[in-house]
């Protein structure tokens, strides 16, 4: 910031006007003034390059609590008790999140959260299905079933806090976050383990 300061007090200096009257003044009060006004365009200027980390979801440290108030979070899913990591991951997926129905998407959604999914969509059985199909009824056009390990356990990672346990388990942000954004038609079933 030396730098900077010393540019900023070159460039004062050379805005005020010409004349002997002036190498005095520069050399007393005047010049501890654009000194310390100097000094201040510095912070400034190193304010702003941090700034720029700021406005990006996945850098952000400041304005975090700012960016979760404008995208709803902590939202009832993902709770309130996450590490600072968690919670840039969240607000990132949440920014970026465009929506979708398919198989893709929710697999995609589940692996930001840290599980790995596979899942199964279910069709009625007809007439040419074989004889070791299963037999659906016409409901099971709108089932389908998130298969997933019994328990995802989240690890203490070197950006989490004191605060942070050293592990946790659970599967409750998978069936919410799933539930909150499957089409409203449709009934997911959990499976878990083997």
């Amino acid at each position: 910031m030396a730098v900077k300061t010393q540019q900023y007090l070159s460039l004062l200096k050379s805005l005020l006007p010409r004349g002997l009257a002036w190498v005095d003044a520069i050399n007393n009060d005047l010049g501890r003034l654009l000194h310390a006004l100097a000094e201040e365009l510095a912070r400034v200027d190193a304010r702003e390059d941090a700034l720029i980390d700021e406005a990006d979801p996945r850098t952000t440290f400041e304005m975090l609590p700012d960016w979760e108030r404008a995208f709803g979070l902590p939202d009832p899913c993902v709770g309130s008790d996450l590490t600072l990591e968690q919670r840039l991951e969240t607000l990132y997926a949440k920014v970026t999140n465009t929506g979708g129905q398919s198989r893709q998407f929710f697999i995609d959604l589940a692996a930001s959260l840290g599980y790995e999914v596979t899942i199964i969509e279910f069709t009625p059985y007809s007439v040419n299905d074989s004889v070791d199909t299963p037999i659906y009824g016409d409901d099971w056009w709108f089932a389908w079933q998130v298969n997933a390990p019994e328990n995802t356990v989240d690890y203490f990672t070197v950006n989490s806090d004191v605060n942070t346990p050293l592990a946790n388990w659970g599967n409750e942000r998978l069936e919410c976050s799933i539930n909150r954004l499957k089409p409203a038609h449709t009934q997911v079933i959990f499976a878990y383990g083997g």
